[in-house]
């Protein structure tokens, strides 16, 4: 079979991802602060782009590049360079008398390198808050370890985790010291310093596992090794994990009444000693649209606090103008010309991003009506597909939008990917929503007698009652979901 090469046309379509469309699609998924950080930078960037004062604020000629004459595009740009460098010098003039009333005192002495201004509170210098390690590097050099004993101290902690548990061996820290040091320490000695640790703020640090944290603890309150609580931690650790409170109290002869207290103190002790020394910073939420209710309608608003204004210069589009009048196309007018391109682009983008916001923001209050009306038990499920289909627009744009948004209604502050989530079959009436249904268990769970707690079979039995058509292991999903433990851990012996 003889290969040969033929030459033929063929007409297609398809979608070019051009640097523009990038851009929108961008955008359209970016969040409140990162928007603003991009039209910012644009504004350094791009000359053309000009940010409008005030809301009022028009172009006094509104007349477009093209209907710009060169004559007066000449004559206009003469008079605006001529008002602006009388305006710069009449600045630098002030600006200059106002350094030397400044600057010199009435002797005529400088006193500007010596005169006493305000600083900023200490607290706005800080870049972040102390953490785990910085708190117990702190009391390490407030004590008054001798150096070398202070460096292995200072190894120790360098190896706790965010909870403060250590996460290295004893033998580890010494095969480091070794290392590190001409003289390594002995074994006793790494002990010694282990121990200086484990007393230092907060109680339990410095411990290998959580039995030996609360052991510590325990220690530190003052609570002796033949104590019922120490008993329990030491010699029944296993049951005590596992609530098997009844064999505890047979195993140290004790009635399982008298068991209560030293439980509920063992309950007081901290799991994660490091705990309130997390960095977790807190992150403010300013919404994208307000929903507000005017009689019996909602009324939607979008959120353009903090967002600027923009608008093409006028002096740069009648520049542009003067340049097209001229023959040949110099680099100067394709420069303004690509940026003229980029900003309209930007501001049409924008005007883009905010009317789809709104889209799907109508649709959205449109169908989750009765929520707005009268709660979560009305919250009717709702995927993507319904409100691409009712603005008509696709899927993967309504994705983009109601990402990392958020709407505040009179119901609260809510992300706008609360409003689609799946629905759960009932034996009456239209699907019920998964969250009214994770509502109706954490319900049933906070009703439940401690002593014989709902398991999710019977969880699952009560809401078949009710109608819903719900399975057992989509009950368990959902109680992981609300991190209410199993009925087992959940039983309250007492």
């Amino acid at each position: 079979m003889a290969l040969e090469q033929k030459l033929s046309l063929k007409l297609s379509q398809r979608l070019v991802m051009t640097p523009s469309l990038q851009q929108a699609i961008k955008l359209l998924q970016m969040t409140r602060l990162e928007l603003e950080g991009v039209v910012s930078q644009e504004l350094e960037q791009n000359p053309v782009l000009e940010e409008v004062e005030n809301a009022e604020e028009e172009d006094e000629e509104g007349e477009s590049p093209s209907a710009v004459e060169p004559e007066s595009a000449a004559a206009t740009v003469e008079n605006e360079r001529a008002e602006l460098a009388a305006e710069r010098r009449k600045h630098e003039e002030a600006a200059f008398e106002a350094h030397l009333e400044e600057s010199w005192n009435d002797d005529g002495a400088s006193y500007g390198d010596s005169e006493d201004r305000e600083a900023p509170p200490l607290e706005n210098t800080l870049t972040r808050e102390p953490d785990l390690y910085d708190h117990l590097l702190w009391q390490i050099h407030m004590s008054d370890l001798p150096p070398r004993q202070r460096e292995i101290a200072e190894l120790i902690v360098g190896n706790l985790n965010p909870d403060g548990f250590l996460v290295a061996t004893p033998e580890e820290i010494l095969e480091l010291c070794s290392s590190e040091s001409p003289e390594p320490p002995g074994v006793s000695e790494i002990a010694q310093v282990m121990q200086f640790v484990r007393r230092l703020d907060p109680p339990g640090i410095g411990c290998a596992t959580l039995q030996e944290s609360l052991l510590w603890q325990l220690e530190l309150r003052g609570e002796v090794s033949d104590s019922t609580a120490w008993r329990i931690l030491e010699l029944h650790w296993d049951a005590f994990l596992r609530r098997h409170y009844p064999q505890i109290a047979k195993a140290l002869e004790l009635p399982l009444a008298e068991l209560e207290p030293a439980i509920e103190l063992i309950r007081t002790l901290e799991t994660r000693p490091g705990r309130k020394f997390t960095n977790d910073r807190t992150h403010y939420i300013e919404p994208d649209v307000h929903v507000l209710k005017v009689g019996d309608d909602y009324v939607i608003q979008l959120n353009d606090d903090g967002l600027p204004k923009l608008r093409i210069s006028r002096s740069y589009r009648r520049m542009l103008q003067l340049m097209r009048g001229q023959s040949g196309q110099s680099d100067a007018q394709h420069y303004i010309a690509e940026k003229m391109r980029s900003a309209i682009w930007l501001i049409k983008s924008l005007d883009q991003r905010q009317r789809t916001i709104f889209k799907v923001a109508t649709s959205i209050v449109r169908q989750q009506r009765e929520f707005l009306d009268r709660g979560l038990d009305f919250l009717r499920p709702m995927v993507l597909r319904d409100v691409a289909e009712d603005i008509g627009m696709h899927e993967s744009t309504v994705s983009r939008v109601v990402s990392n948004k958020y709407m505040h209604t009179p119901r609260g502050l809510f992300p706008l990917k609360f409003f689609f989530h799946s629905g759960i079959d009932r034996d009456y009436g239209e699907d019920i929503s998964s969250l009214t249904v994770k509502r109706k268990i954490k319900q049933l769970i906070e009703s439940e007698d401690a002593r014989h707690p709902l398991s999710d079979s019977e969880l699952m039995r009560v809401l078949n009652r009710e109608g819903i058509q719900i399975a057992r292991r989509t009950v368990a999903k959902y109680r992981d979901e609300l991190n209410v433990p199993s009925s087992s851990d959940r039983k309250r012996i007492f």
